[in-house]
C-alpha cells in the first residue's frame, strides 16, 4: 500500500515540492554560510519525494543554533515552502483517493518551518534511532 501511496504522490506532489525544496538548496549552497539549509533542504526534498512510510523525528540536543538557524530558514524559505504545501493539499482534498495524500502534505508542513534538528526515518525503525 505505501508503494501505491508513493507512486501516486510523486506524480501528483512529489516532483513539484521536491523541486521546490531543491530550488531552495541550490540557492541555499550558493552561499557558504546557509550550506547547513541547502544540505537540509537537499534531505526534505528526498523525502517529499517518497513519504510514505517514513517520519520526521525531532532530536532532543538540537540546540541552540538549530533554533537559530530555523528561525532564519522559517523567514527566508520556510514560510513559502509551508504556502506550496498547503496549495498543493487543498486540490488533493478535492478526491477520495487523494486525502491521504493531503493529510501528508500536511505533515510535511513543520519540517518545512523548521528543518534543522529534524531526522527522517523510516516507520520501522521508530524512535530508537538505530
Amino acid at each position: 500500500m505505501r508503494t501505491i501511496l508513493n507512486v501516486i504522490w510523486l506524480v501528483f506532489a512529489g516532483i513539484w515540492l521536491a523541486l521546490g525544496y531543491a530550488l531552495a538548496g541550490v540557492i541555499c549552497c550558493i552561499l557558504i554560510i546557509t550550506i547547513p539549509f541547502g544540505i537540509a533542504s537537499f534531505r526534505i526534498a528526498a523525502y517529499a519525494l517518497w513519504p510514505f512510510g517514513r517520519t520526521v523525528e525531532r532530536d532532543p540536543d538540537a540546540g541552540v543554533f538549530s533554533l537559530l538557524g530555523n528561525i532564519i530558514w522559517c523567514v527566508v524559505a520556510g514560510i513559502w515552502l509551508a504556502i506550496g504545501h498547503v496549495v498543493t493539499s487543498i486540490p488533493l482534498f478535492i478526491s477520495i483517493i487523494g486525502i491521504p495524500m493531503g493529510i501528508a502534505n500536511l505533515k510535511l508542513i513543520p519540517v518545512s518551518l523548521l528543518p534543522l534538528g529534524a531526522r527522517i526515518v523510516d516507520n520501522d525503525q521508530g524512535r530508537t534511532g538505530t
